[in-house]
């Protein structure tokens, strides 16, 4: 069995491993906050010095003079397969508008739309759907009301088209509603619709039909 370090030795050794710790500190704390004239120290330069193109950037190297690349023809993205037409156009197989909403209508649903209306809908065609909204307070621009006899006669899924490309002064919404919520958007309208129709026959809103 060898003998046991020099007391002195081992006292060396501690002081020398409080140093380290120390300057491990000192270094960590200079690390963050401390201004420097050189340069930043870049663990993995190649991520900064890469050569790349940026997005909506020109090209010389592709053919049609654009950095960025489109998708390979007839590939789709995950959750991009829509084989529910009626669901993503409001259209059936015929190619016309579905006439019912192809999703269960209960309170959230309506909720939900009523959520929806009134960020993207209530401002133009005003809280009860008669198109007395901004649009028409303040430049008189003729906004259509749901109650016309008209729209009340769409099909649910022709509403959705509507909101979906736009039509007229209207902006398509495709991109900023998902389908769902267009669909919610449907159902709250179809329920400012029938609430209109009962208050005006005095019979109740949830025996009216569209």
């Amino acid at each position: 069995m060898s003998a046991p370090p020099p007391l002195k030795l081992r006292r060396a050794s501690r002081v020398m491993g409080a140093l380290a710790l120390t300057s491990l500190v000192a270094l960590t704390g200079c690390a963050r906050g401390c201004t420097s004239s050189r340069p930043p120290i870049q663990i993995n330069p190649s991520m900064d010095e890469q050569p790349k193109v940026r997005p909506q950037t020109a090209s010389e190297f592709f053919y049609d003079g654009s950095s960025m690349r489109q998708p390979v023809p007839g590939t789709v993205p995950i959750g991009g397969l829509k084989e529910d037409t009626a669901f993503h156009t409001g259209m059936g197989a015929d190619g016309k508008p579905v006439a019912v909403i192809p999703v269960t209508v209960d309170e959230t649903l309506l909720e939900r739309g009523r959520q929806r209306y009134v960020i993207y809908c209530q401002p133009c065609h005003d809280a009860r759907g008669d198109g007395r909204g901004i649009l028409f307070q303040r430049g008189n621009v003729p906004t259509a009301t749901f109650h016309q006899e008209k729209i009340l006669k769409y099909p649910d899924g022709q509403i959705f088209d509507v909101i979906t490309n736009g039509r007229g002064l209207m902006a398509g919404y495709r991109w900023p509603i998902p389908p769902a919520d267009r669909w919610a958007i449907v159902a709250y309208v179809r329920e400012l619709e029938r609430k209109r129709l009962a208050s005006a026959t005095g019979v109740p809103a949830g025996t009216i039909n569209k």
